[in-house]
C-alpha cells in the first residue's frame, strides 16, 4: 500500500519525477520532492493541496543538498519509506569529440547524484530496518550504442551499484530497483549540446518514444509490491523501439 508512505523523489520538477509526484500524490503518500527548480516544485505541490508535499531546492551533485532533503524528511515525517533517485542527464556525443566537461557534468550528476542520494539515506534505513531506493537507470545501462558511451558507462554503473546494494543491505530490509527506460518523451534532451544529436533525439521521442507516466507507473509498481517482494530490475522500452 502507498497511501502513507514517506517518498522522497529527485529530479521531481519535471518529466519522470513529476509524473512520479503525481501518481503517488493521488495515492496518498507523503512526499519530499526536490530538484533545481523549486518553482516548478511548487507548481506540483499547488496542484495537490490536500496532500502532504515538501518542497526542496536541491542540486543532487552536492551531498549536503542531498543530505538536507533526507533530513527534512525525517524531521517533517520521522522516516524514509521510498527515495526515488531520479535525476540525471544525457549529453549525446562521440568519445572523439573529447567532451570533457559533459564526461565530467554525467559522472557527477548520473553516478555520483546516485550515491549521494545513497548515502545520505542509508543511516535512516538501516536504523528501520526497512525501506526502499529506486533509481531510474536506462536501457543503455543494458545496451551499448554509439555516441553514448560516456552516458552507456554511467548507466551501466548505476546497475553495478544497485546489485551490490541489494548484497549489502537486503537482510536489513531495503528493497533495491532500477527502473530502465527506452526512449521517453521528457525534457532530458536539454542536457544534449549537439544540435543535430538534440534534434535527432527530439524528433525520436515524439515519434516513437513513450510517455512519462508510462514510466511513472511503473515506479508505483515496484513501490506497491508486499515488503516481502524485492522488484530489482524493470525495462521499459517503446514497443517500436529497435534498441
Amino acid at each position: 500500500m502507498i497511501k502513507g508512505k514517506v517518498v522522497v523523489i529527485t529530479g521531481a520538477s519535471s518529466g519522470i519525477g513529476a509524473a512520479t509526484t503525481r501518481r503517488l500524490a493521488k495515492q496518498h503518500a507523503k512526499l519530499v520532492i526536490g530538484a533545481r527548480r523549486l518553482e516548478r516544485l511548487e507548481e506540483l505541490k499547488n496542484a495537490f493541496p490536500n496532500e502532504e508535499i515538501v518542497t526542496k531546492q536541491v542540486d543532487v551533485t552536492k551531498k549536503e543538498e542531498v543530505q538536507a532533503l533526507i533530513d527534512v524528511a525525517v524531521e517533517k515525517f520521522g522516516r524514509v519509506d521510498v527515495l526515488y533517485n531520479n535525476a540525471g542527464v544525457m549529453p549525446v556525443n562521440a568519445l572523439a569529440n573529447k567532451a570533457y566537461d559533459e564526461w565530467q557534468q554525467i559522472l557527477n550528476v548520473n553516478v555520483m547524484g546516485v550515491l549521494n542520494g545513497i548515502a545520505a539515506v542509508l543511516p535512516t534505513m538501516i536504523k528501520q530496518k526497512s525501506g526502499q531506493i529506486i533509481a531510474t537507470d536506462s536501457v543503455a545501462g543494458h545496451v551499448v550504442v554509439p555516441n553514448l558511451a560516456v552516458y552507456n558507462g554511467s548507466k551501466f554503473a548505476v546497475r553495478a551499484i544497485f546489485e551490490g546494494l541489494r548484497q549489502e543491505q537486503h537482510n536489513n530490509g531495503i528493497r533495491t530497483t532500477i527502473v530502465s527506460p527506452g526512449s521517453v518523451a521528457t525534457e532530458l534532451y536539454n542536457s544534449i549540446n549537439n544540435p543535430e544529436n538534440k534534434k535527432a533525439e527530439i524528433k525520436f521521442e515524439k515519434e516513437v518514444g513513450l510517455h512519462a507516466d508510462d514510466i511513472a507507473r511503473t515506479v508505483e509498481f515496484a513501490i506497491d509490491m508486499p515488503e516481502n517482494a524485492d522488484v530489482n530490475e524493470v525495462i521499459v522500452r517503446p514497443i517500436k523501439q529497435d534498441i
